[in-house]
């Protein structure tokens, strides 16, 4: 085989190489893209269904520490450090639970505090049980938002009757068996009771004697 021809394979090989070195950029870049556009449509669900902090679980008890020294600047502290849940509820629910805290902080009211603070607890329930409805069919993002559910349910026990309590507690207990179990390797598995699901969230809502409202129409 002469130089010349040596030469010409070596750049046809180079070329190639080149080409394909592209193609897998471009392959790369594109699985990248969708990713992060898969990433950002689950986002919300991801972000009040994730294990982590939750402000309105941590400063509840900051809050009620100053409310009862009657300490209503710390309380204002306190509240800032969760504003954002009550906010939350107001953008999306038209809940005016921000405007009540303020107002009864403002005040130096400390039933209107305790009361403001209780409706957006019960509101972080619901809206976390609706959330494991829209979610039902992916298992661990029901659980989470289900079992972050009863972790704001424990903090309304002092405000529940001992009936209610009991209500609620069944309730939540029947919500999280209804998403179903997926087993191990299929063994075990048991399909999600949308039907039953429904039903429990239902009576939770009469235990707590609260219905989140819908969405504001703009």
């Amino acid at each position: 085989m002469s130089l010349n021809t040596i030469m010409l394979s070596t750049k046809i090989d180079t070329k190639h190489a080149a080409r394909k070195m592209t193609i897998s950029r471009k392959l790369t870049s594109l699985l990248f893209s969708f990713f992060i556009l898969l990433f950002s449509t689950q986002s919300f669900a991801y972000s009040y269904a994730a294990a982590g902090k939750e402000p309105l679980i941590e400063g509840r008890e900051a809050l009620l520490k100053a409310l009862s020294a009657s300490d209503y600047s710390a309380v204002q502290t306190a509240y800032d450090s969760m504003q954002k849940e009550f906010v939350y509820f107001n953008e999306h629910h038209g809940l005016a639970v921000d405007k009540q805290m303020q107002t009864a902080i403002t005040n130096k009211d400390q039933q209107g505090v305790a009361t403001a603070l209780i409706t957006t607890i019960k509101a972080e329930v619901m809206r976390r049980l609706e959330g494991a409805e829209q979610n039902i069919n992916e298992y661990q993002v029901a659980k989470v938002l289900v079992v972050k559910s009863k972790l704001f349910i424990d903090l309304l026990a002092a405000d529940l009757t001992a009936d209610n309590r009991q209500k609620a507690d069944k309730a939540i207990r029947g919500a999280l068996a209804s998403i179903g179990n997926p087993g191990v390797f299929g063994v075990g598995q048991k399909p999600a009771d949308l039907t039953r699901y429904i039903e429990y969230r239902t009576n939770l809502q009469a235990a707590l004697q609260f219905t989140l409202p819908d969405a504001p129409t703009k």
